[in-house]
């Protein structure tokens, strides 16, 4: 059972989304959840779900909060009191495994950078977010970064490709994770300057780097990593997010169009269940940040119940797997290797 801190404040529906995923993490994970916000509007909650007072959930009061109309630099320098940095703090000190939020995804990253600190030998760190592939749920694969770094040097998206490799290893069980570079083309000399400065370094890494991939490799499955700076991995996500929405709603048009389009939604509702659950954005709960010296797992804004649940799911597989002990051993190893090329990334 591992314990995690949940940032019950942040998110557009927040707590009642937060303290919803943390008693359905408590019940059916069985997980310690420390829901951390103001205490009397968490508790009034709470007691609204039956049978939540059994559950292993407590409250650690915080008396501010971050809106995700605040300025990520200003708020995370005067709200001290926050309920994300009280959140981080748990984690720094050992009180809790790992940090789950929905709030205002720029404080919640500045906030885990000033708390938890970088792990040593990391410039920047990323956010992983996890794609659905054809090749089924057990194939998922991963983009960094998706919005923490707006402009990457080389350095940056090479120490991405490593921290990414490392997560899907740890996370998914992959063998030998093949890692690509987001490109116009899989011609190692299509790209921008960017992406070609960054070949040569991820060549020298120790990760089975496959060269360009582009767009569509994301979901072939053909790729286990995609590495790009978190401009275009941010319009990549948001883009994904938008088509699966549009989706949706024209198959729902579709099918409730004729009596024929109804009755053939009836008889394959299992397959459009399973169909939907794949595509459904709360079902991989949230976006790990890698690269920090703690667990820390950044929602969606508009994240459900069902999305903090799995949030808190994925930020106690992290812990369990020791990810940021891992990344943090690979930075060491390259770091000592001094007359070793890998050291020009750290």
């Amino acid at each position: 059972m591992k314990r995690i801190a949940v940032d019950a404040m942040g998110g557009d529906h927040a707590p009642d989304s937060e303290v919803k995923g943390a008693v359905q993490a408590a019940r059916e994970l069985g997980h310690e959840v420390i829901l951390v916000g103001q205490e009397s509007v968490v508790q009034e909650h709470l007691r609204a779900i039956p049978g939540a007072g059994s559950l292993p959930i407590r409250i650690v009061h915080a008396s501010e909060v971050i809106t995700m109309h605040d300025s990520a630099a200003k708020a995370v320098r005067t709200k001290k009191d926050s309920s994300i940095r009280v959140a981080c703090r748990l984690v720094r000190d050992g009180e809790a495994d790992g940090v789950v939020s929905a709030g205002n995804t720029g404080a919640v990253m500045a906030t885990a950078k000033m708390v938890l600190r970088p792990i040593p030998g990391v410039e920047r760190p990323a956010l992983a977010s996890v794609f659905p592939t054809a090749k089924g749920p057990d194939h998922p694969a991963v983009m960094a970064d998706v919005g923490a770094n707006v402009d990457c040097t080389p350095n940056m998206l090479a120490q991405f490709a490593l921290m990414g490799e490392i997560y899907v290893r740890a996370i998914f069980g992959y063998a030998s994770p093949r890692v690509g570079i987001l490109s116009i083309g899989e011609e190692e000399h299509k790209g921008n300057e960017l992406t070609k400065a960054t070949t040569p370094l991820l060549k020298e890494l120790p990760i089975n780097f496959i060269g360009n991939v582009e767009g569509r490799d994301l979901y072939s499955g053909e790729v286990e990593v995609v590495v790009c700076d978190g401009f275009i991995g941010n319009v990549a996500l948001k883009v994904s997010e938008g088509l699966v929405e549009t989706i949706r709603h024209i198959l729902r048009g579709s099918l409730e169009a004729t009596i024929t389009g109804k009755i053939g939604y009836a008889l394959a509702r299992p397959a459009f269940a399973d169909f939907k659950k794949r595509l459904d954005y709360s079902e991989y709960g949230g976006a790990p940040l890698l690269g920090v010296q703690g667990c820390t797992i950044v929602c969606h804004g508009r994240s459900n119940p069902n999305a903090i649940k799995n949030a808190i799911r994925v930020a106690a597989e992290f812990a369990e797997a020791r990810v940021t002990h891992q990344i943090e051993r690979e930075m060491a190893r390259l770091r000592d290797l001094t007359a070793n090329p890998y050291t020009e990334f750290v």
